[in-house]
């Protein structure tokens, strides 16, 4: 299942390449990739044609994007998008004179380029027709997280959003999906105190970077996020008997991190699955939390993890981050850090809730029975 570094990978390909642009056409190719928008399809492709993608934002592995409705005001709804097991999101520009598309240049046909366009991938569920950007109203776009906004744009960018486009929602295992979900608000309670972004909230004001999708606030903030808590995650480790693990996929504590990263945190910081979660002292809760951040801002680094053409970011790219794993996928294969203190460790793999844990035997002790 994408993780968060996944999902972040396609929401800044999605701020980059898409946001600006009115949508102008949806076809709902198959009604299953959007069960949880309850109105049905008639009614999705109603609420979403003429609108404009305003902003790109994500929680955990929930992505969504905000919509400016035709005079440029932010509506009272956001298309939220989960890519489940196998879900894609893929950009695909529309080939022309102008666009700086890559295709026009490899295939040096124009025709050949227009085929790529028109090719329907395997397993499209959603296909979104996107005009150039701005071709109506004024978006105010916010951006999303920080870290993705840039401050110049190439010219083939420019050119790129000159033309139209097609966002595809592609999902193999059909385990992902689509909906639209009122915004509420989540203003973070430092903010709310005037604590943190001072000035930042107007009287009767709630900023759209403090507005979430219904849908989605009840997700915990993940690690990578500017008003994550560490002191509140800590607190609700000591209120679980859990092993660490099942509370570090528990999206209510911690967001964004599954089955990959948890094994890679804990390897880290060489603790076992199934030590219970309030047993965690004070300074091995702070190392995990600081392991399970170092994690994620790696393998965002790197695109994510692709072990397989499932997981890609809207251009169709592979991330690499699984030449960097220390435990996930690797039984039977030596510890590294065991080799490097000249210790022979095998990592082993383990059942664990109908899935699979990996640990090195050695760093990761299994906690005492009692």
């Amino acid at each position: 299942m994408p993780e968060l570094p996944e999902v972040e990978t396609v929401r800044a390909g999605l701020a980059d390449h898409s946001l600006g642009r009115p949508v102008q056409a949806v076809r709902v190719v198959d009604a299953r990739s959007i069960r949880r928008h309850l109105p049905g399809p008639t009614h999705f492709e109603a609420a979403l044609t003429g609108r404009a993608l305003r902003g790109a934002y994500r929680r955990g592995k929930y992505l969504w994007l905000t919509l400016s409705e035709a005079d440029g005001t932010l509506a009272d709804e956001a298309l939220v998008v989960h890519l489940g097991m196998s879900g894609q999101l893929l950009v695909r520009d529309e080939p022309g004179s102008e666009s700086g598309n890559e295709l026009d240049g490899d295939s040096g046909n124009d025709a050949e380029a227009r085929a790529a366009f028109d090719e329907q991938p395997r397993h499209l569920r959603v296909a979104l027709e996107l005009g150039p950007a701005g071709a109506t109203g004024d978006t105010g776009a916010t951006r999303g997280a920080a870290s993705t906004n840039r401050a110049s744009v190439n010219r083939a960018s420019v050119n790129r959003a000159s033309t139209g486009q097609r966002l595809l929602f592609v999902d193999q295992r059909i385990f992902g999906g689509m909906f639209l979900s009122p915004l509420v608000p989540d203003v973070p309670a430092a903010v709310a105190a005037n604590k943190a972004a001072p000035g930042e909230m107007a009287p009767g004001e709630v900023p759209e970077r403090f507005l979430v999708p219904e849908a989605v606030k009840h997700i915990a903030r993940d690690p990578l996020d500017e008003f994550f808590d560490p002191a509140a995650v800590r607190r609700k480790f000591l209120r679980t008997s859990s092993g660490i693990k099942k509370v570090l996929l528990d999206q209510s504590v911690i967001s964004g991190v599954g089955n990959i990263y948890a094994d890679e945190a804990l390897w880290r910081a060489r603790l076992h699955y199934a030590k219970p979660a309030r047993t965690l002292s004070a300074a091995q809760t702070r190392e995990l939390l600081e392991a399970v951040t170092q994690v994620l801002r790696e393998s965002l680094a790197a695109g994510g993890t692709s072990f397989d053409a499932l997981y890609v970011n809207v251009l169709g790219e592979s991330g690499y981050f699984e030449r960097s794993l220390n435990a996930y996928g690797r039984a039977g294969e030596p510890c590294h850090r065991c080799a490097e203190a000249g210790r022979t460790s095998l990592i082993v793999r383990e059942p664990f809730q109908n899935r699979s844990s990996y640990r090195c035997p050695h760093c990761q002790r299994a906690p005492r029975s009692r």
